[in-house]
């Protein structure tokens, strides 16, 4: 099976993909493209799927970038090959041509941006905590650092959890009250004190509140298990384990 790869005209003419689970090489509840070195995949198998999605981009798998994620807003300025290190952050920017920068999520938002005319690129993994902590709208500052515009920065996140899918109690609803008591927008009612929240949605808007224009592919990873890995489905599933999906933007 070939790699499937979700593109936004948006993003155009940056080369850039969101990976499905498609065409990997990893078997069992990893099946398909597993780009987590830090799942208990096979280490080769993760290799091997990674050096695809580098082929993909037009890159040497050295090139292809990702780091440590941490649910944080730290963003790293990528210029060269990190020769195996990887540091903790939850974003990358660069402007160097022949680097492929990537995100890793499984239901959390991989947000890609580009602004073409500047060269300058980045990508972002954004869970309900890195978004509410500011990880977008740190990711906006240090591309606007390497000489980005606002205004020409384009945004897209990619396949996340829906809203239908996303059930949280709620200290989960209070943490985004204490911030911003607006945010009640994102949230929709369930069963007993349940609630569901809309995590793209969320992404979205505070990309727009930050002057960036921005939109969400719609792609839901728990309820399209055939393209996703989704984490929270793997735990409703009783799974040991859940494959990760990489999101990859070059210049």
């Amino acid at each position: 099976m070939t790699l499937e790869l979700i593109t936004a005209k948006t993003l155009a003419p940056v080369r850039h993909g969101f990976f499905t689970r498609r065409g990997g090489a990893s078997s069992g509840v990893f099946a398909g493209l597993n780009c987590g070195t830090g799942s208990t995949d096979q280490r080769e198998m993760v290799q091997i799927n990674r050096t695809r999605a580098a082929d993909a981009m037009g890159v040497e798998p050295d090139n292809l970038v990702t780091v440590h994620q941490v649910h944080s807003a730290e963003v790293v300025h990528v210029t060269t090959p990190l020769n195996g290190s990887r540091p903790r952050a939850d974003a990358l920017v660069t402007a160097t041509p022949g680097l492929a920068i990537a995100v890793l999520t499984a239901d959390c938002q991989p947000v890609l941006f580009a602004d073409a005319e500047a060269g300058v690129i980045g990508a972002a993994h954004a869970g309900w905590r890195g978004a509410l902590d500011g990880v977008l709208e740190a990711t906006v500052d240090a591309m606007i650092r390497l000489g980005a515009s606002r205004e020409g920065i384009r945004a897209v996140v990619g396949p996340s959890i829906s809203q239908r899918a996303y059930e949280v109690g709620p200290d989960f609803f209070e943490s985004f009250m204490d911030e911003d008591p607006a945010n009640a927008r994102f949230f929709a009612g369930g069963d007993g004190d349940r609630l569901h929240f809309d995590l793209p949605g969320f992404g979205v808007h505070r990309l727009r509140e930050a002057g960036v224009e921005a939109e969400w592919t719609r792609h839901c990873t728990y309820h399209d298990a055939g393209r996703f890995f989704s984490y929270r489905r793997a735990t409703h599933a009783r799974e040991a384990d859940y494959g990760r999906l990489i999101s990859a933007i070059r210049l």
